[in-house]
């Protein structure tokens, strides 16, 4: 364990892949820190091209270069709460629970990154064991969406029953507490998420935000729980907390590019855009 002196202001780490179309990633977490008035830190994963269409290449770093970004900041700045997004294989997601666990990092917010909202495997077989094995119980929050949620369970989810009952399988793998995230359900249940502590069962909805511009909202969401435990909120109004500024986010998403823009990360600043009519709002 590192003895550090902690910062006055509140720090965040993000363990992420860089987005270069800035919708999501890295840049997405730094800018959610910001946001927040917490400072960001970041050990990047991989490095990917990318825009609103899609992404056409990943190249990964050396699990050695993620540990030592990590131990650099944790020794020197010292962070309040960390979250990860995505580790793209087994050997960097060994590397970061090594890490977590030699540096005492406490407050680690998991957003299993292992499958996009449309059901698109992003990492492989060997990857998600390592997630769901090594990872996920050092978690204080998990995050998964709801194909991640089957993945973890085995369980088919067609219901709000079917998510309850994934959310209790995942937190007996070991996480603290389950997020399950419903964006990718359907009609009335879309956008309702299912919070698990292993006592209490608790059903989260916000605003319905009608837009296709949902670029990096799970990395968003994420990275907002770790701002607000950073600034040392408990953790049931961080997550209702970070759902009220995704929802927000949402409602000002970017219309940039051919594909899906990213969700709003600065929208207080962007009613003194929209009038030169670069930006549009949702909501």
């Amino acid at each position: 364990m590192v003895n550090f002196m902690a910062s006055n202001i509140p720090v965040a780490l993000t363990i992420a892949g860089s987005d270069s179309g800035g919708g999501a990633g890295i840049q997405a977490d730094l800018r959610t820190f910001a946001f927040h008035c917490v400072h960001g830190t970041s050990a990047l994963t991989c490095v990917t091209a990318q825009n609103t269409l899609g992404v056409s290449r990943v190249d990964a770093l050396l699990p050695e270069a993620v540990k030592a970004q990590i131990e650099t900041v944790v020794q020197d700045i010292g962070v309040q709460a960390t979250k990860t997004g995505m580790l793209l294989n087994q050997d960097i997601i060994l590397a970061v629970a090594q890490e977590v666990e030699a540096l005492g990092l406490k407050h680690l917010v998991v957003d299993p990154v292992m499958v996009s909202r449309t059901g698109v495997p992003l990492i492989d077989d060997l990857a998600m064991a390592a997630l769901k094995h090594v990872l996920l119980p050092k978690a204080t929050i998990v995050t998964p969406n709801v194909y991640e949620a089957e993945i973890f369970t085995g369980l088919e989810i067609n219901n709000l029953d079917d998510m309850q009952k994934a959310a209790e399988k995942i937190h007996a793998l070991g996480a603290k507490v389950v997020l399950l995230k419903g964006g990718a359900m359907n009609n009335d249940l879309r956008g309702v998420d299912v919070w698990f502590d292993g006592e209490r069962s608790e059903i989260l909805k916000t605003t319905t935000v009608k837009t296709h511009h949902t670029h990096g909202t799970g990395c968003t969401l994420s990275a907002a729980i770790a701002a607000n435990l950073a600034l040392r909120k408990d953790l049931f109004s961080s997550v209702n907390l970070s759902k009220e500024y995704v929802t927000n986010a949402l409602g000002y998403a970017l219309e940039i590019g051919h594909g899906k823009g990213p969700v709003g990360h600065f929208f207080p600043l962007l009613s003194s855009c929209s009038s030169e009519g670069h930006l549009k709002g949702h909501l």
